[in-house]
């Protein structure tokens, strides 16, 4: 065995501490523009690295079915509050439809059972999480690029978003995310989402980035519900082990894992890897999103890019 760590080791450590940093109360330090354009530097340096080193095609490490974590934990929402995601819950997402659109020549929707039809990669990957701890799991799904490829791609695309049906902050008064994207339940002011894990930061103005499906008749009289959404560019996107997984240890995945979707972009750390996806939006800027940072936690201050 080399005694020097691994560079996926060594990645992952220095963004889990850069994160734990400003998680563990240095506000002063997080705020302070002159660590945040340091924080950048760091993000593009590894961004640059991390393209440098690693071919498009590379792989993250595979394992075998022995390595399987006896439990992998769910961490972030374990079962989302919304009104809507639990009635397709309830009736185990035979109503549930995936919507890709955005910068693509033809937009389409699948429900879950045609998503299955479709061909699929099963692979054995390791979880890093920015806060520690690692789990191993055996994902099946659909590669992200044959949805790409069956939306054609305009010239201008650039980025793909993910907006999941989990309301994570109760949200401004603030334009919302089209003219197909109502308003759900907003979750209780000062407790966003009671179905996480570790809450979430803030009540900064965002905008609203949900799916048709995760939404409601009554729109919250305090404003938009603000749901978690995740992005990676098209290099992520078209990577062979970039998956839609919709079984998890040759079951189908459990809620708390992220049912009836989830992302796998097996060589970023845990929090791209979005769960309870609803729709697929082909962006060229993230300008009419959130913050304008790309995802619901880069918004609170994580890095965009997240690669190990």
């Amino acid at each position: 065995m080399s005694p020097f760590p691994s560079r996926r080791t060594l990645l992952t450590g220095a963004s889990a501490t850069a994160a734990a940093a400003m998680l563990g109360g240095c506000d002063r330090l997080g705020n302070a523009a002159w660590f945040q354009r340091m924080l950048k530097t760091g993000e593009d340096a590894n961004l640059f690295v991390q393209r440098l080193l690693l071919t498009d095609q590379a792989l993250a490490p595979e394992y075998a079915e022995a390595d399987i974590s006896p439990w992998f934990k769910p961490n972030g929402t374990e079962d989302p509050p919304d009104r809507a995601y639990k009635a397709l819950a309830t009736g185990k997402f035979a109503k549930y439809h995936l919507e890709v659109g955005g910068l693509v020549e033809a937009p389409f929707r699948l429900s879950l059972a045609d998503l299955r039809t479709l061909p699929a990669r099963t692979q054995i990957t390791r979880h890093d999480c920015v806060e520690g701890w690692s789990a191993i799991g055996k994902w099946t799904g659909v590669p992200l690029a044959d949805l790409l490829i069956r939306a054609k791609l305009k010239p201008e695309a650039r980025y793909v978003v993910f907006h999941c049906a989990d309301t994570m902050d109760q949200g401004n008064p603030l334009e919302g995310g089209g003219d197909d994207a109502e308003t759900d339940e907003a979750a209780p002011a000062g407790n966003a989402n009671p179905a996480m894990t570790k809450q979430s930061g803030g009540g900064e103005s965002r905008k609203d980035s949900g799916g048709q499906q995760a939404s409601d008749e009554s729109a919250a009289s305090a404003g938009s519900p603000v749901r978690y959404y995740e992005s990676i560019d098209l290099v992520d996107a078209f990577h062979p082990q970039t998956i839609l997984a919709y079984n998890m240890n040759g079951q189908a995945l459990p809620v708390s894992n992220g049912a009836p979707l989830r992302l796998r972009v097996e060589r970023n750390l845990g929090y791209k890897q979005a769960k309870y996806v609803m729709r697929i939006e082909v962006v060229e800027s993230f300008d009419h999103l959130g913050e304008g940072k790309g995802g619901y936690w880069e918004d609170q201050g994580y890095a965009w890019y997240a690669g190990i």
